[in-house]
């Protein structure tokens, strides 16, 4: 095989794997009552185990909650009727660098902020309709009404 084939190869397969790898940014751990996650125009009822992605959207009915554990061990638990939408996340695992910006449109939401904040604090927020909340390597929780 050529040295131009071997490094194309290598090349497709690189960009491959950081494709898969950039496209699961957590996981949900707890899924109880009505949990859907919204993702590119398609609704899913959200199960446990399931991958997520960054702009999913979840969504919890009336009797509806969600535990999710991100990629860099942040732990968010959303509460009855929330929306909550992944709008960015990004992470070097070698270096714990990275950005995770969060909106709570609606409900409740109890964060435990993991490596990414903990790295660099201004790095994880959490926007609500009134207010941009920065982690800064902590534990919180916000409540968003009608």
């Amino acid at each position: 095989m050529t040295r131009l084939l071997q490094s194309t190869i290598l090349v497709v397969m690189t960009a491959l794997a950081g494709a898969v790898a950039a496209a699961d940014i957590g996981q949900i751990k707890v899924a109880r009552g009505a949990v859907n996650v919204e993702r590119a125009g398609t609704t899913l009822q959200a199960t446990v185990g399931m991958r997520l992605q960054t702009a999913d959207t979840l969504r919890t009915g009336a009797d509806g909650s969600v535990g999710i554990t991100m990629n860099d061990d942040s732990l968010l638990s959303a509460g009855p009727n929330s929306v909550l939408v992944l709008e960015r996340y990004a992470l070097d695992p070698a270096t714990s660098e990275g950005r995770f910006d969060t909106a709570l449109n609606k409900g409740t939401l109890v964060v435990v902020s993991g490596r990414i904040a903990k790295q660099a604090p201004d790095a994880m927020t959490v926007r609500t309709p009134t207010a941009i909340l920065g982690a800064r390597g902590t534990e919180f929780a916000v409540s968003v009404g009608e």
